[in-house]
């Protein structure tokens, strides 16, 4: 069995996928107000400004739309997953550009080299990004998920919802 197929990893991509898909319907209704989510076996975390039963119906469509095979829904431009392959691949190559490198100056020398390297880490990350999203860290296949109850938090000045699911 794949890791990403056991039950624990199943539940978070799946969750995640329709974290990301929340969202993009969300963004739709509020196209310039700031939000983000967490995932979590059990559900996930909307954090923004948001109405609780703009939220609800957003979930509810974003669902649907994945049972309907809208499974693009599932990869956000600004997910996390993106941000970590890109610091990843800017700063492997980075590394390999200052190899070797012991003085200061020689290491001063290699910086157009490693900015470079950075640079073309950052460009070939923008597609490895969604790649990834889409065949580890996310899921556009619901697979009998069901939304079981939306809770509004209000943390300091952050409002948040916890969207608890199910299956």
């Amino acid at each position: 069995m794949n890791v990403l197929d056991t039950p624990l990893f199943s539940r978070i991509r799946r969750n995640h996928g329709l974290e990301h898909a929340t969202i993009h319907v969300l963004s739709e209704i509020f196209p310039y107000r700031p939000m983000a989510g967490y995932s979590y076996p059990g559900g996930f975390f909307i954090i923004g400004d948001i109405p609780t039963e703009h939220l609800r119906e957003a979930a509810v469509e974003a669902l649907s739309r994945l049972n309907n095979g809208e499974r693009h829904l599932a990869i956000h431009p600004n997910c996390g997953t993106n941000f970590a392959v890109a610091g990843f691949l800017a700063g492997l190559l980075v590394w390999f550009g200052m190899a070797g490198a012991k003085s200061r100056r020689q290491k001063v020398e290699r910086l157009p080299l490693a900015l470079t390297l950075a640079t073309i880490g950052l460009i070939a990350s923008q597609p490895l990004g969604s790649k990834v999203q889409e065949r580890i860290t996310t899921s556009g296949y619901p697979q009998g998920l069901s939304i079981e109850a939306i809770f509004p938090v209000r943390i300091g000045r952050f409002s948040v919802h916890q969207v608890v699911t199910k299956g």
